[in-house]
C-alpha cells in the first residue's frame, strides 16, 4: 500500500457504522411492518411504501459510502 494513499479516516469509519445501522434499522421497521399487515389488524399501504423507501434510500446511501471508501483506499 503505497504511504501517500488516502485511506478513510476515523471519522469515516464512524460513519460507516452509522449507515449500517441506519440501514438496519429502516429495513427491520419496514419488514415489521409488512409482518404486520398480514395480521387483522389495520394497517396504511401507504405507511407501507414509506418505509420500503426509507428502507432502500439507507440502503443506497450505506452502498454509496462504502464505495467510495473502497475507492479512497485504490
Amino acid at each position: 500500500m503505497d504511504s501517500d494513499a488516502p485511506r478513510p479516516s476515523e471519522g469515516s469509519t464512524f460513519r460507516l457504522v452509522e449507515l449500517e445501522a441506519s440501514a438496519r434499522y429502516a429495513r427491520e421497521r419496514y419488514q415489521l411492518y409488512t409482518a404486520k399487515s398480514y395480521g387483522s389488524r389495520f394497517t396504511s399501504q401507504e405507511r407501507l411504501r414509506r418505509l420500503k423507501r426509507e428502507s432502500e434510500l439507507a440502503e443506497r446511501r450505506l452502498e454509496r459510502a462504502k464505495t467510495r471508501d473502497r475507492d479512497a483506499e485504490a
